[in-house]
């Protein structure tokens, strides 16, 4: 497991209590991906935070393009940033590629008869502060797919905005690109998936 990405700077604001994620529990993990009981979403993203386990998910077209989801307005942590195409957290019980496919339904309405190759190709750790307002710890699998159909229903509460991207191209040449602002989850995972060649 790497902790290269890991950011030893300090965040200085506490969330909001009545913040929707305050309502949801995140599963705490060791820096193996084992399992230490739950946590409060919100918790696990503000002061120092507390590692947890994520995901993120990217979907190709199979001519070698990436669907980039633009984060929504209304996001507490990186709103408007681009990600890869979905990003969340599986609950108890849950594998990832369950909490895959639930989110690739209820974000961009993506059932699984438009893709047959959903697979886990990735996983690592990560630390990063968003301004003051907060953090993610987490120990992220990526998980990667092939869209036979490429029909999309986005949620606007989700998603504010699609793109397709040549991968290479986004990976080769940033300044491109850097218009663009990437979550920092999605740039290790593209920086990784590349230096793995």
């Amino acid at each position: 497991m790497s902790t290269d990405d890991i950011d030893p700077a300090g965040s200085k604001t506490e969330g909001t209590p009545d913040h929707e994620n305050a309502l949801q529990d995140v599963i705490a993990v060791d820096g193996d991906d084992n399992p230490e009981g739950l946590v409060n979403r919100l918790d696990a993203h503000t002061g120092d935070g507390i590692r947890h386990r994520a995901f993120t998910a990217l979907l190709f077209d199979g001519d070698g393009n990436v669907l980039l989801a633009q984060r929504a307005p209304n996001k507490r942590l990186w709103d408007t940033y681009w990600d890869g195409t979905v990003a969340s957290h599986p609950v108890e019980g849950q594998t990832q590629l369950e909490a895959t496919r639930e989110r690739l339904e209820e974000e961009l309405g993506v059932t699984p008869e438009q893709y047959g190759d959903l697979r886990v190709t990735d996983k690592f750790e990560y630390k990063r502060y968003y301004l003051d307002q907060g953090v993610e710890w987490e120990v992220c699998s990526v998980l990667q797919a092939t869209l036979e159909d490429c029909t999309l229903d986005p949620d606007e509460e989700e998603v504010a905005g699609l793109m397709w991207v040549p991968y290479e191209r986004l990976h080769e040449n940033p300044k491109w690109y850097r218009q663009l602002r990437l979550c920092p989850w999605f740039e290790i995972a593209m920086r990784r998936d590349f230096a793995e060649d």
